[in-house]
């Protein structure tokens, strides 16, 4: 073993430099203790029918999602080891992952129509992930399976101590090409779409789909996790952008968040919407006013907005909330003005024992906020009902294990 490596051992005999020969794909876990399962009980407003309650599902129910896709090889440990420690995992799952392929089983599961364009190897692997895609109800048809090489995976290691996770991420082999996805596939795909999204994955193949999507005048989501190749070209196209706490300022290189929302509409004319998560501290979220919304009001400081918002909210209850202010015209010293609303969100608030693994929260947000975009939920309604879905997903092992179906009754409030 090469000199301060990490040796991360599974049984006591495996380890983790090595990839597990477990059988794939039935999003097992390998308990070693088996930590208790979070049960909880709903109160609802009203008798036990309520509990029975199905929403019903958005006449615009069908999303394409287009970016990455993956074999997740989670790993819970007590404290992330140091280097050169040999530690013991406490349990292990092995389940599908990958930005795009989360977020549409999110949607999937809350009554959408997805459909995903990736790429996986004929192997183990990647059979595994199209029959878990399947089996959650994801349209696996314009995927491209090459013939040879390896799918991706992606080994993560979740601290126990810190509630965070870390992963490894070993792309596939070979990558995606434009020519893998005909023309008239594509079309196939984007027929009768509500709603595209894009993790900024596969970015050449993103932008060709974003074009056309463009031309049909479909609606665009993008996923802005970090800076990536093709990153700026994709957000030309973008309707609403969600993105990670740190983006905002490292794209624009504003001094402070909120004036860097307000940068991201002034340098992207076609954007609606901007959200920023937050993780335990909920999100932000800047929309822009609509022509006729735009009034000629005095121009407020953007920041002394958010404090205002900050003392409007409600930190006492344990549920998702959300603070909005009037339509008005919004600056930010040294970078413009903006008529739009800016929104505060409250994430849940999950006791720490039964907050698990936040792998994936992210793109439950994601596939939350897609549903919410389809069936015409307002802002003060959105926010929430992401971070529910959000929260729902951090109380089990991995990324899809605790995403919510649309009958889940936690849900039920923001779907009436």
């Amino acid at each position: 073993m090469a000199p301060h490596s990490t040796s991360l051992c599974f049984s006591g005999t495996l380890c983790f430099t090595r990839l597990p020969p477990l059988p794939l794909f039935s999003s097992s876990t390998i308990s070693l203790p088996v930590s208790r399962q979070f049960t909880r009980s709903i109160r609802m407003s009203s008798s036990s029918s309520s509990m029975d309650y199905v929403p019903s599902l958005p006449d615009n129910a069908i999303v394409l999602g287009c970016g990455g896709i993956a074999v997740d090889f989670l790993a819970t440990v007590d404290s992330y080891p140091q280097p050169d420690d040999k530690i013991r995992s406490t349990s292990l799952k092995v389940q599908g992952g990958g930005n795009a392929a989360n977020a549409l089983t999110c949607a999937a599961r809350l009554g959408l129509t997805s459909r995903l364009i990736s790429k996986v190897a004929n192997d183990s692997q990647g059979k595994g992930m199209l029959e878990e895609l399947e089996a959650d109800g994801v349209d696996t048809s314009f995927l491209v399976v090459s013939k040879e090489g390896n799918s991706p995976f992606t080994y993560i290691i979740v601290d126990k101590q810190t509630k965070t996770r870390t992963c490894i991420h070993t792309p596939g082999d070979p990558p995606m090409l434009l020519a893998d996805l005909s023309q008239s596939s594509m079309l196939s795909a984007l027929d009768r779409a509500s709603i595209v999204y894009f993790d900024v994955r596969l970015h050449e193949t993103a932008l060709v789909i974003a074009k056309e999507a463009g031309r049909k005048k479909i609606p665009i989501l993008v996923d802005a996790e970090k800076k990536r190749d093709g990153l700026d070209d994709l957000l030309q196209f973008a309707d609403y952008v969600v993105c990670t706490a740190k983006f905002p300022q490292v794209w624009t290189e504003a001094s402070s968040t909120p004036g860097a929302l307000i940068s991201m509409l002034l340098r992207l004319p076609k954007l609606k919407f901007v959200i920023v998560t937050l993780g335990e501290e909920g999100c932000l979220m800047l929309e822009r006013a609509s022509k006729a919304e735009v009034l000629q009001s005095q121009e407020t400081d953007i920041e002394s907005l958010l404090e205002t918002l900050k003392h409007r909210k409600d930190s006492t209850t344990t549920f998702p909330t959300c603070v909005s202010s009037e339509t008005t015209k919004l600056k930010a010293d040294g970078i413009g003005t903006v008529s739009g609303r800016l929104f505060l969100g409250t994430a849940e608030n999950i006791p720490t024992e039964e907050l698990l693994d936040t792998t994936g929260a992210g793109d439950a947000f994601i596939g939350a906020v897609l549903y919410a975009i389809c069936a015409g939920m307002p802002p003060e309604k959105m926010l929430p009902f992401a971070a529910q879905v959000a929260g729902c997903s951090c109380r089990a092992l991995g990324a899809r294990t605790g995403l919510p179906h649309r009958t889940d009754p936690r849900l039920v409030p923001f779907l009436v």
